[in-house]
């Protein structure tokens, strides 16, 4: 079994980030990062891209409206960063209070600054290989691990376990597509998937994102498979100081001995989607540059 180190090839592509952005010349990318009420994985997660983007050289600007902000409110704070030449690339954090709307509020981000890769325009740009839009960051990460772990997923069976906008639905996109690196045979299973195990025991490579902790067990994994575990999921662990520990969609200690490629929680997945945040980011900034 390969453990699939996700912190450090996320610290290799920041280093490679850096850099580019270092040669850009001119004024540094700049990312609006807007944080709706004071969730506590939210408020962890704004301070590691706020951290990373100072890391390799990247402006961060980050908004707080409070958890009683109306959606017209908010769509007006969006209006104001889309119209501004000084902002690159705009992420609204979810989740959302629930008074308001999640898919409108990313379909109101400007698909060019859209570097969360929501937006309807650049969710259809991957449908349609567009290259020139944003690619979701969660997906865009778990394609460059393997990629950077020698996974070529041609004439490989590709299961997905779960099918959300954020991770499932792109993530299988990106898997079929036409392009190196790519071009598998995908399946997408789901809470009404019928005798699940039977299909995810066919999987050469299997993405596990469906947030229900330690789910995919070892009865449910065919043996030298590649396994991608993109759950963060909090169990009791009166052990630790915190009184959890975090763990994944994957029984880890079960399944990874069958494995032979796995990404470990913490330390896989997560890392690379701040990563590919970031070149999302710097992407926005140079296609900025372009359109001036």
């Amino acid at each position: 079994m390969e453990l699939i180190d996700g912190n450090q090839i996320a610290t290799t592509i920041v280093a490679e980030l850096k850099a580019a952005v270092a040669a850009l010349g001119g004024r540094p990318p700049c990312l609006a990062l807007v944080r709706v009420g004071d969730d506590p994985a939210s408020v962890s997660y704004v301070k590691k891209k706020e951290k990373t983007a100072e890391e390799i050289g990247v402006t961060s600007r980050v908004i707080l409206p409070p958890v009683t902000i109306t959606q017209d409110e908010l769509f007006k704070l969006i209006d104001d960063l889309n119209a501004d030449p000084a902002v690159d690339g705009i992420l609204v954090q979810s989740p959302l209070p629930k008074h308001i709307d999640e898919v409108a509020v990313f379909r109101r981000v400007s698909p060019h600054k859209d570097v969360d890769g929501f937006n309807t325009i650049n969710l259809g740009k991957v449908a349609q290989e567009d290259e020139t839009g944003f690619v979701a960051c969660t997906p865009a990460g778990i394609m460059e691990l393997l990629a950077r772990s020698q996974v070529d997923l041609k004439g490989k069976h590709v299961v997905v376990l779960g099918r959300s906008l954020i991770v499932g639905k792109p993530v299988a996109l990106l898997a079929l597509q036409k392009k190196a690196g790519a071009n598998g045979t995908v399946t997408i299973c789901h809470s009404a998937t019928a005798n699940l195990p039977a299909i995810t025991r066919q999987a050469d490579v299997l993405i596990a994102a469906i947030g229900r902790a330690e789910f995919v067990t070892a009865d449910m994994v065919k043996p030298g498979a590649v396994i991608i575990d993109v759950g963060i999921n909090r169990v009791a662990d009166a052990t630790k100081k915190s009184g959890y520990r975090l763990v994944g969609d994957v029984n880890f200690p079960a399944v990874s001995p069958l494995a032979a490629k796995i990404t470990p929680v913490p330390g896989g997945v997560g890392p690379m989607t701040v990563a590919m945040l970031m070149s999302n980011t710097l992407k926005a900034r140079r296609l900025a540059a372009t359109a001036r």
